[in-house]
């Protein structure tokens, strides 16, 4: 469902339009994610200062369609837990594409990780999503440099909502 996304205690309104699709999986309630998604687009827009008017698709998936996805687009045949798919090449502090493209979530290895990482579930779930989302903003880990680059706009996002740093 489309939902102008103005969340976030107050807030600006952030400059994208969400369309949440549950297709297969043990996830929790279509409100619930939403709520969680637009937390943490939210968030990651506020620590990136992207501008411009966008369009995000948000898939929540199971493994079987993430690995899948992973083979033909990756060449790694096996889940993972989050799949990013970019419309227009990602311009990192460029102005926003009409549409950034579409993030996949996989459920099995989303809550297998949350359990092995001792994370509520819903933590993880927004951490995946601003990770995916900074991906389609032409941020990435190839090297020590990004990564760093990267974990330290998800770590300031995710504080925003009050959620520990996943990488300690």
């Amino acid at each position: 469902m489309p939902d102008d996304n103005t969340s976030g205690g107050g807030s600006l309104p952030v400059p994208v339009e969400i369309d949440i699709s549950v297709e297969a999986g043990d996830w929790p309630d279509e409100a619930s994610l939403t709520r969680l998604v637009d937390r943490a687009v939210d968030a990651a827009f506020a620590e990136t200062g992207a501008a411009g008017h966008s369009e995000l698709s948000i898939v929540f998936s199971d493994d079987a369609h993430v690995r899948t996805l992973n083979a033909g687009w990756r060449g790694k045949d096996k889940p993972t837990n989050v799949l990013s798919f970019p419309a227009f090449p990602p311009a990192k502090g460029g102005p926003l594409p009409p549409m950034l493209g579409d993030i996949v979530l996989a459920a099995e290895t989303v809550a297998r990780e949350a359990a092995l990482e001792d994370k509520p579930l819903e933590n993880h779930i927004c951490h995946l999503v601003i990770h995916g989302l900074l991906h389609l903003m032409g941020h990435d880990h190839e090297t020590d440099a990004e990564a760093e680059e990267m974990e330290a706009i998800e770590r300031a996002a995710l504080a925003r909502l009050a959620i520990p740093d996943p990488y300690a």
